[in-house]
């Protein structure tokens, strides 16, 4: 049976650590929106803002550390601001 080269070795370890760092930071992106809708759902217009602006940061920045593809970004972000939009703009 054939061992693996030293490089190969090195190479599975580093990739298995930026793994579960993007799993960190996608995890971390899922309760930013999960929390988003929960404050939607409340019917709570100052929450979903504030939660609204964190969720932006957040994807902005998992998009700044390639974890996330650009127009991925932005479809997430056009439907959580469509959701607000869509959920305040009659109490406006």
């Amino acid at each position: 049976m054939a061992r693996n080269q030293t490089s190969a070795q090195k190479r599975f370890r580093q990739s298995e650590v930026r793994r579960m760092h993007n799993k960190a930071i996608k995890s971390e992106c899922h309760t930013y929106v999960r929390q988003f809708i929960e404050a939607v759902h409340a019917k709570d217009s100052k929450l979903a803002q504030e939660k609204l602006v964190l969720l932006s940061s957040k994807l902005d920045s998992a998009r700044s550390k390639g974890v996330l593809k650009r127009n991925a970004v932005s479809r997430k972000k056009s439907r959580m601001q469509k959701l607000f939009n869509v959920t305040f703009a009659a109490a406006n």
